[in-house]
Formats: C-alpha cells, sequence, structure tokens
C-alpha cells in the first residue's frame, strides 16, 4: 500500500477492506509489527517533534483515523480515501479475530477499563480467545518490568496487541517494543472506552461532517480544550498553508 505525505506524516491509502486483510495477514504471521491510528492531535505532534515523527512514519501502516486527514488527502493529491477510524478497526478486528482463532491481548488503561474490556468481550464475543489484559503503572517502566511485560506477552502467544496508552506514549511504546514483541500492535488510544460504552461515540452525521472532536470535547471539555482548540487550529493553519503552497506551484509549472 502506499504513503502520501500530509504535513508531517506518511499516511498509507487504500479501501477500509484493504487494511483489515494487511492486519490480518501480519498478525497471523506473527511478525513484529505496529500500526499507528494518525487523527490530528498525532499529525500536530509529528510537526512539533520530528523524532516522534519519524517513529510514525516508521509503522508498517499509518492510517487516516480522522475524517481531516482522508478530506486532507483528497484535497492535497485528488485521491478518495476511506477513513481508518481506531473505532471502526477495533470491533471489526475483534470479530474477525474470533471468527479466525487468533488470541488478542490488551495492553494499557486502568484495572478497572480492563475489567470491562474483559465483561464485554466476554457477552459480544464469546468465542473470541483473550490472550491478556495488562493495565501497567503510570510511571517509567523498570527494565527488569518492561522484560518481564514482553515475556508475558510472547509466552501468551497473542496475534493482535491492542495498546491504549494514547497518543504519543503508544507510539512511542510500539516503537520500542518492534522486534521484541512478537505480534501486530495496534494503538487504539480512544476507541476501547467507546467500544466497552465508557464512553459514547458521535452520531454518523457528525462522524461525516468531521465533527467527532466536537462531540468528544462536550463529554471531557477540562481534559480536551487545549488539545482540540490549539490543536485544530495549529492544523487548520498548516493545512491550508500547504493546500495553497501546492496549488501555487501547480499554477506555475
Amino acid at each position: 500500500m502506499k504513503k502520501f505525505n500530509l504535513l508531517s506524516l506518511n499516511i498509507t491509502l487504500g479501501a477500509y477492506p484493504e487494511f483489515l486483510d494487511i492486519l490480518i495477514s501480519m498478525s497471523k504471521s506473527n511478525q513484529s509489527s505496529y500500526t499507528c491510528v494518525a487523527n490530528v492531535h498525532m499529525l500536530v505532534e509529528a510537526y512539533k517533534d520530528k523524532q516522534f515523527a519519524d517513529l510514525v512514519n516508521s509503522a508498517e501502516l499509518v492510517t487516516p483515523d480522522g475524517m481531516p486527514l482522508a478530506k486532507g488527502i483528497q484535497l492535497l493529491y485528488g485521491k478518495k480515501q476511506d477513513r481508518v477510524a481506531g473505532m471502526d478497526l477495533l470491533p471489526d478486528l475483534l470479530r474477525i479475530s474470533e471468527k479466525d482463532k487468533l488470541k488478542v491481548l490488551f495492553y494499557g488503561g486502568t484495572q478497572d477499563m480492563l475489567e470491562n474490556t474483559k465483561l464485554y468481550c466476554e457477552r459480544v464475543y464469546p468465542d473470541l480467545s483473550l490472550a491478556g489484559l495488562i493495565s501497567p503503572p503510570f510511571r517509567v517502566l523498570s527494565m527488569e518490568e518492561e522484560d518481564a511485560y514482553i515475556a508475558q506477552i510472547n509466552s501468551s502467544g497473542a496475534n493482535f496487541v491492542f495498546v491504549a496508552l494514547g497518543c504519543p506514549k503508544q507510539e512511542k511504546w510500539m516503537a520500542a517494543m518492534k522486534g521484541r514483541i512478537n505480534a501486530c500492535m495496534i494503538g487504539i488510544g480512544g476507541a476501547l472506552p467507546v467500544l466497552i460504552g465508557m464512553q459514547k461515540r458521535a452520531p454518523k452525521w457528525m462522524q461525516d461532517a468531521s465533527l467527532e472532536w466536537l462531540f468528544r470535547f462536550t463529554q471531557e471539555p477540562k481534559r480536551l480544550f487545549k488539545r482540540y482548540f490549539h490543536t485544530n487550529s495549529l492544523f487548520l493553519f498548516l493545512f491550508t498553508r500547504k493546500f495553497l503552497k501546492t496549488k501555487l506551484k501547480i499554477a506555475n509549472s
């Protein structure tokens, strides 16, 4: 699958089913890989931090999670692109994993969230093979702790490791685990609490109108105020500048 640059990140393009097929294929091969599910927040973080941009761009797949990214690709390159959101990938991959007898493991989140995840999976995906639920401490791990978690994950036989540490922590963790964890790692961020019902997802019309961020903001205004209003404003400025430069270059060629 080809990648096209959007500001600081190289976004993987393709139809939504293609992403599912590749992820399932990587999980069955037990190759060490990681996938970043990119939204505006990740894009701006990468713009401000080249080292972070490099590790995201080293991922096997960088999916356009947010509608602004999918529409941005279309405006810059004239390519219609599906949105490939973590909130859609996670339930689809769990469903396919149940059918294909693949093992899944969740890494990250609070103990309470993971207990709810276990109950949710038992209810919705009763035949799913749950290889583990790990809630690491919210601090830097010692080398011994890190090695112990790696050994636990590898010995579980997990095909998928769904990483819920939040951006940019989960992307940095996956990049550090590349070659050490023998599974397909995917950063699912805020998709997990939505899946298990701890948070609500925006209605379809808001998703299609690129307003899912606004719906999430109304649920957690204090936590998300700085991220959304600063980050989204910076993204609009950077993208508009890039778009105008591209059009000017085409006009002068």
